[in-house]
């Protein structure tokens, strides 16, 4: 599987995520610089956590005009695998690959902890090691992690099974609507998601649950 992870200014999480992928399949991902114009040739793309831009104007709105973003969407008009995690999500949707915003967590401050998420779409390259209903630990660190939609989006993500991932057992660190963690864009290529699976992926960092979303990579 050959991968690009893009790094913006104050990206933190890319050599996190860069890590994750290298173990699992035994290659380096190439990390693409922002300003970069052109995605070398790959099956996916990641949007690494971080604050890109330092969350100037909205996090991810900067980092949405990038002039690396116009391959990305042209990477993802072909059906090429994108996924953003945490600030990468909030760029997905600043970018209008995914629907919906991020606001500014319902409590107001920083979260940085373990929360536990149910595994709702299985069938999808990210997430077909997993099983549907399956509860996994997943760590978060955000500010702006309360995904909010129009009712008909919502409706259309519920009933077209492209919620991933849902926040379990009252977990729900940010007020996100319907417990949203994960959402999946129409053709389920393009994922966004609050927590960081690439921070759970060996024993020493306290466990493997979010291995099983590189390996689906892999697998796919």
């Amino acid at each position: 599987m050959k991968s690009a992870v893009v790094v913006f200014p104050g990206s933190n999480r890319e050599r996190d995520v860069m890590k994750a992928l290298a173990a699992v399949s035994g290659e380096m991902p190439v990390a693409v610089w922002h300003a970069d114009s052109e995605l070398p040739a790959v099956d996916l793309v990641v949007l690494p956590g971080g604050f890109s831009y330092g969350d100037y104007l909205r996090s991810g709105a900067i980092a949405a005009r990038a002039p690396i973003m116009a391959a990305i969407r042209a990477h993802a008009a072909r059906g090429g695998l994108v996924i953003g995690i945490c600030n990468g999500f909030q760029i997905l949707t600043e970018a209008g690959l995914l629907p919906g915003a991020l606001m500014r967590n319902a409590g107001l401050r920083f979260v940085c902890r373990e929360v536990k998420l149910e595994v709702l779409a299985t069938d999808t390259a990210f997430t077909n090691r997993y099983t549907r209903g399956q509860v996994i630990r997943c760590p978060v660190a955000h500010h702006d992690g309360n995904y909010f939609t129009d009712p008909e989006t919502l409706k259309a993500l519920e009933g077209e099974d492209r919620v991933a991932f849902r926040y379990a057992e009252g977990t729900n660190p940010n007020g996100s609507l319907n417990d949203i963690a994960g959402i999946l864009s129409p053709n389920r290529r393009v994922l966004g998601m609050m927590p960081h699976p690439e921070n759970l992926i060996e024993p020493l960092q306290g466990g493997t649950d979010g291995r099983p979303l590189f390996e689906s990579l892999l697998a796919a």
